[in-house]
């Protein structure tokens, strides 16, 4: 696969770097409530805090029976959404000019 050089190729994976942050937050942020980490803990309360934001669109999508699984179908679409649509961006990004 060729590389997108300069600023847009440089953009294009600037992007893809804060798709791969932003889901690995969720991710940990569903570890965390699946294995139920101690809510008290700064550190786990941090993520979560972060994971919630970053899925705030996506938080009651599905309402299920068990919240845990409720919470792994949801913010896991909420990572399905912003792979997909990072990656569509930064594929046009990297689309050479006319």
């Amino acid at each position: 696969m060729k590389r997108a050089y300069g600023a847009l190729g440089f953009l294009s994976r600037a992007l893809e770097v804060v798709v791969a942050v932003v889901c690995s937050i969720i991710a940990v942020g569903v570890l965390l409530v699946v294995l139920e980490a101690n809510p008290e803990n700064t550190i786990v309360e941090a993520v979560l805090d972060a994971a919630r934001w970053l899925v705030g669109p996506f938080e009651d999508f599905f309402t299920l029976d068990d919240r845990k699984l409720e919470i792994a179908v949801n913010w896991g679409l909420a990572v399905v959404v912003y792979v997909l649509v990072g990656r569509t961006l930064a594929n046009l990004l990297r689309r050479p000019g006319p």
